[in-house]
């Protein structure tokens, strides 16, 4: 594909950058952000994406364990949190975290993502018997949990430093770290949104200890509150910056802000352009990262199929069940889920090539029966832009 003919000239320096392997400035990151042309920016991601992974496209079949929504931090920015007019208190015994894990022992789950509110009465035990919990009923599952605010109260209320916490629980059968967290690695938005939470430093501290310690980690950006666009630059050369140091992050997912339910009920919902746009500006910026992630049930399934021609060259996995983002009004309903046959419809349908993976993108080929066309229908709740 000649690309200089459909790339404007004010992006032709970009592109002979992205052809060549040259890292992107700011003012890059600046000009990609605000150019109205976006197929021309989402071309430009292509071409970063189809040389790294040609036409794959990657999912998982995972679980998700949210062990509770008590939270002393008070983001503006959350839904999920316990309060009043929101979802209601809740904390997972050992026993209910077991029982979740059993009720889809029957599907062939390959990770386990937990995370949960800042709940600072459960006691450092917990944390530690999550992990066992989870491995004991999933033997060999890939356990990726607790962002960076989790290991610090863990390491708090165990009266412990974050090595020692992060060393206890790896021997308990943590395999990773979500990456999630700090939203946008910005003072001023800490300070307005979060300020209850670790700042930026902190958080790339946890980074940097968990890298030491080898374990694999992911990274994120909330985008779509009261960042600008430069803080997103920022954000992103930040998380260049410390995979440049450290080299444990895997995948980079873009996150979309919605604001129902939350202390920012005033700003206008995502689009399917502010997703597509910071998923190829994500994947344009970060050179180092292998993989940039299109989570569905933030972006809805359709405007996934369009990112995979837009940087994303994963869409995460089947879920199961989530609760940090609800969809208007149904704080009870839980159930979001993309069955393996609905995930290969929907990388097909985008013309990419589904591929199976397990955490650490290594492809899985399972012996199954081709799903029937009723198999294969998208069956997930749409939220964002639905």
């Amino acid at each position: 594909m000649n690309h200089e003919t459909m790339i404007p000239s004010d992006l032709q320096p970009i592109l002979q950058k992205v052809e060549s392997g040259e890292r992107l400035s700011r003012e890059d990151g600046i000009l990609l952000y605000h150019h109205p042309d976006l197929p021309a920016v989402g071309a430009l991601a292509n071409i970063v994406r189809e040389r790294k992974h040609g036409d794959r496209a990657y999912y998982v079949r995972n679980q998700h364990i949210n062990y509770t929504n008590i939270c002393n931090k008070f983001c503006k920015f959350c839904s999920f949190y316990a309060k009043k007019g929101g979802p209601d208190p809740y904390e997972m015994s050992l026993d209910e975290v077991r029982a979740a894990i059993r009720r889809y022992k029957h599907v062939p789950i390959t990770e386990v993502h937990s995370v949960g509110g800042i709940n600072p009465r459960l006691p450092y035990t917990y944390y530690l018997d999550l992990i066992r919990t989870i491995k004991e009923e999933r033997p060999g599952v890939h356990v990726k949990a607790f962002t960076a605010v989790e290991i610090v109260e863990i390491a708090r209320v165990g009266k412990t430093t974050i090595e020692g916490a992060l060393r206890d629980l790896i021997s308990a059968g943590l395999d990773a770290l979500p990456g999630g967290g700090i939203e946008v690695l910005s003072d001023r938005v800490h300070e307005e949104l979060f300020g209850r939470k670790l700042n930026g430093e902190e958080w790339k501290e946890v980074a940097r200890i968990a890298a030491r310690l080898g374990l694999t980690q992911y990274a994120t950006m909330l985008y779509g509150h009261i960042e600008t666009v430069e803080e997103r630059v920022d954000h992103l050369i930040q998380l260049r910056e410390l995979q440049d140091e450290t080299g444990h992050f895997l995948c980079m997912t873009p996150l979309s802000f919605h604001p129902e339910k939350t202390d920012l009920e005033h700003i206008a919902p995502p689009t399917g352009n502010d997703d597509l746009r910071n998923i190829a500006v994500s994947r344009l910026m970060l050179d180092n990262f292998d993989h940039i992630k299109s989570f569905w049930i933030m972006n809805t399934p359709a405007v996934t199929q369009v990112a995979l021609w837009y940087g994303a060259d994963d869409c995460d996995g089947t879920v199961l069940e989530y609760e940090i983002t609800y969809k208007e009004g149904e704080f009870g309903n839980k159930s979001q889920s993309l069955n393996p046959a609905n995930m290969i419809a929907m990388i097909r349908e985008a013309g990419r090539i589904p591929v199976e993976r397990d955490s650490h993108y290594n492809e899985i080929v399972r012996d199954e029966p081709e799903p029937s066309p009723s198999e294969r229908r998208l069956t997930a709740i749409p939220l964002a832009g639905a």
